[in-house]
């Protein structure tokens, strides 16, 4: 089941609702006519800094939420639920048919000069305490003018009352220690006894009103239950002065079975707390008695059942190897759901059918698999993650479609230049905001090591936080620079680095280097060249390189071949030994990838003992990927046995090995024999001529000297011209740039999409991509179009639970910490 959730006032900004004024000319000019301004020029130039005034704030964002709506309407059906956040009720009730536009910006607009008027209160989040304790403490520390406003989640509360009592709350808080308090930008104390007036003005205007019962269910603000058909105006009216019951309000939704929310307007505020009361939702309350009339209601002081802020949201900072702290901010989307009754079905009180019951009881044993810890420090719904694939193919478009959904992607940053990375980076945080987490890959380049520490270099100037390292023989300095900038102490002394780097690998020795605290010269090397300071460094000494240690059996792309069944028990008691060795205070995360492509494969990752689960070629058939349709279709229609094994570009004179799609193609085949010339020749002129025209024209496809030219240009414009220089003294090096150039080239042909080049084309690609095919055959997912890469991870999570159905513990809020 769905919802979709209306921000309140505090999300408001300028610019907001760009595009939206064009697709709905004569509703704003209607809403201009009423307001007596422009709606489009306060929303998108903010006169005067008007949107930080009440009486402005509330029409705008009202306006943006509903034409943010109508537009999505437009695209998807209506969802089974509605709820908005204090202001954002309006619009809920707008969507749900209570009240036309019109009638809607009267309302606020009212609403609005009201609360405006008011003055003299503050507000105050605090984070970290739980509302029962919060209550205690106000109560012991003997605050009387302070009320509960809101309750975002289980552990934060917002207050408002008087400066004077709000002064005597936080330093009872701050006193008894464990939380934070954050002092909101208000001017009122809203949401409190102190509205009252506001409260039973507005009332009176609303009985002049009519409203029509809702047509889909709204999550009532006051009582965190649906509004009643004849119950409009009675609970908009007591919403000013009474405690919005946010947490309540989600976590009745969660009982109820809705597994997927869109925030609709600006900003990621309510999709955070959405994923905060998955995690932790409230105990299960009986339908709270309907209250009499407005008068209005009183609010009384509380005991603390409060609820979220309209006002900017507040989130603390994630902290790696430190203790792990709720983060919000986050969207969180669950899109794969049972099938949805028809809208006549969707009243407040029969319960879900039985096939959706299943399905919301499979989808919360989804949420349960692997490390608990891994989803808390990561801050996502399910242990799961998707690799980063070469030459941006896990696109900016799939980062930010996991990220949307309560999950975590990284950008496949390998092969592309540094300017197209920081293009992509900044348009992921653009997209996503500041509090959704995304990683970025940072590829070992054995031809250009300098190329590693610029990567670095641009990741610490935007504050990167996730990494996945892949291709590493060895732990590097620019590796380690990532890892401990900003590393520190906390006040309890312990060991805190803010970065975290997922290593990916195959071979003990590769994961023991990864698993261990980096070496002292290497350390002592930062320090001297300014990479690390002498306090950094030290913290280094006492962590790992990687938090997460991603073993990666058969996959597409660089393999070793290995097999899960035996690297990932091998793994574990490697990390369990070096975590005793160098008494790391938590474990260090262990994941598996490689060959994930159907729901018994994941299930039994997890039974094997991965903490997590991180998936790759399946995510390549997805509309998202950054590859072209031709090698999508070719993808769809793959087997289990259609990979083959070739030699890898990058690390071409070593002889390691690529996985590469078999089908379709004579890639393999292709690269395998210039390998083999390689092998048995020192220069090009040894290659019989024969032989070396079929390779000008099948596999180059132009002739020598064209591509000799056209590498020499690569690396002089390149600023290599070292590699050049040597290529010109030594024959064999130069026959390895010219074998090279081919696997560029047909990496950059798969990309394009030529299907007159499909020969040549170089997918990197393992055996789970033809067992999805099989899993969804027959679906709609056998139709790549529809495999979106959270879909993906939603099929291949609840079927994880679906194998294991009965193994989870029901009162567990994972199978492990």
């Amino acid at each position: 089941m769905r919802a979709w959730l209306f921000p309140g006032q505090g999300s408001q900004r300028k610019g907001m609702g760009e595009g939206l004024f064009d697709l709905f000319p004569g509703l704003c000019a209607e809403v201009d006519a009423i307001l007596g301004y422009s709606i489009r020029d306060l929303c998108l130039k903010d006169p005067d800094g008007r949107l930080r005034q009440t009486q402005y704030a509330q029409p705008a964002l009202f306006v943006v939420n509903a034409l943010t709506h109508l537009a999505r309407l437009r695209e998807e059906p209506e969802p089974d639920f509605y709820a908005g956040h204090s202001l954002g009720e309006f619009d809920a009730l707008f969507a749900a048919g209570c009240f036309d536009l019109a009638t809607g910006v009267r309302l606020v607009r009212r609403r609005g000069e009201l609360m405006g008027r008011a003055n003299g209160g503050v507000m105050t989040a605090v984070l970290g305490l739980p509302a029962a304790t919060l209550a205690a403490l106000l109560e012991e520390a003997g605050v009387a003018d302070v009320d509960v406003a809101n309750h975002n989640s289980a552990d934060q509360v917002v207050l408002s009352g008087t400066p004077e009592g709000m002064a005597r709350a936080v330093e009872a808080v701050e006193r008894a220690g464990g939380a934070r308090c954050v002092p909101l930008n208000v001017s009122a104390a809203f949401h409190s006894r102190h509205m009252r007036p506001a409260a039973e003005e507005f009332a009176a205007f609303l009985r002049e009103v009519e409203f029509a019962p809702p047509r889909v269910p709204v999550v009532a603000n006051v009582t965190a239950r649906p509004y009643p058909p004849d119950g409009v105006a009675d609970l908009l009216a007591r919403q000013i002065a009474s405690p919005v019951r946010w947490w309540d309000g989600m976590s009745y939704l969660l009982h109820r079975g809705v597994r997927e929310v869109a925030e609709v307007g600006p900003g990621t505020v309510l999709t955070g707390l959405w994923r905060s009361a998955r995690r932790t939702p409230a105990p299960v309350t009986p339908a709270p008695v309907t209250p009499a009339p407005v008068t209005p209601a009183p609010v009384t002081p509380a005991p603390v059942t409060p609820a979220p802020v309209t006002p900017a949201p507040v989130t603390p900072a994630p902290v790696e190897d430190a203790p792990p702290t709720v983060r919000t901010g986050r969207p969180a989307a669950v899109p794969l759901r049972p099938a949805r009754r028809p809208a006549s079905s969707r009243e407040a009180g029969p319960a879900v059918d039985s096939a959706a019951e299943t399905e919301a009881r499979l989808a919360s044993a989804a949420e349960r698999l692997g490390s608990a810890r891994f989803r808390r420090e990561y801050g996502l719904r399910h242990a799961y993650l998707a690799g980063s694939m070469y030459k941006g193919i896990s696109s900016a478009d799939l980062v930010v479609r996991m990220g949307r959904s309560g999950l975590m992607g990284f950008f496949g940053a390998g092969g592309l230049s540094l300017e197209r990375t920081e293009q992509a980076l900044l348009d992921i945080r653009r997209r996503l905001g500041p509090e959704v987490p995304f990683g970025m890959n940072l590829l070992n380049d054995l031809d250009d090591p300098a190329r590693e520490e610029r990567t670095v270099a641009l990741y610490l100037k935007h504050d990167v936080r996730f990494a996945e390292a892949a291709a590493y023989l060895n732990v590097t300095a620019p590796l380690v620079r990532f890892r401990f900038s900003g590393a520190h102490r906390d006040a309890q002394g312990r060991p805190v680095a803010v970065r975290r780097v997922l290593a990916k690998v195959s071979r003990p020795e590769v994961a023991t280097a990864f698993m261990s605290p980096p070496p002292q010269a290497l350390l002592d090397r930062l320090i001297r060249e300014g990479g690390l300071t002498p306090a950094e460094a030290e913290v280094a000494r006492e962590l790992p390189v990687s938090g997460e240690v991603c073993v990666e059996a058969d996959s597409g792309g660089h393999t070793d071949a290995g097999v899960a069944l035996t690297l990932v028990p091998a793994m574990r008691r490697l990390r369990d030994e070096l975590t005793d060795r160098y008494g790391y205070r938590a474990p260090i995360l262990l994941g598996a990838s490689g060959g994930l492509g159907a729901p018994e494969a994941v299930a039994a990752a997890f039974v094997l003992g991965a903490d997590f689960v991180l998936t790759g070629s399946v995510n390549q058939c997805s509309p998202e990927a950054g590859t072209s349709e031709t090698v999508k279709d070719l993808l769809a229609g793959l087997d289990v046995q259609d990979t083959a094994y070739a030699p890898s570009g990058d690390m071409f004179e070593l002889g390691a090995r690529v996985q590469v799609v078999r089908k379709g193609t004579l890639f393999a085949a292709r690269a395998t024999k210039l390998h083999q010339l390689y092998q048995r020749h020192r220069s090009l002129e040894e290659i019989d001529p024969a032989t070396m025209a079929s390779i000008e024209r099948t596999f180059f496809r132009r002739s020598l000297e064209e591509v000799w030219r056209e590498t020499r240009d690569h690396y002089l414009s390149g600023g290599r011209p070292h590699v050049v220089e040597k290529a010109e003294r030594d024959p064999r090096h130069r026959m390895v740039l010219v074998f090279k150039w081919y696997f560029a080239h047909s990496n950059r042909l798969a990309l394009a999409g030529d299907p007159a080049e499909r020969a040549n084309y170089q997918i990197h690609c393992g055996p789970a991509m033809g067992a999805f095919n099989r899993f969804v055959r027959g679906t709609e997912l056998e139709d790549w179009r529809n495999r979106h890469v959270d879909v993906i991870a939603e099929r291949l999570m609840t079927g994880a639970a679906r194998c294991l159905d009965g193994r989870i513990p029901a009162d567990s809020t994972s199978t492990k910490e």
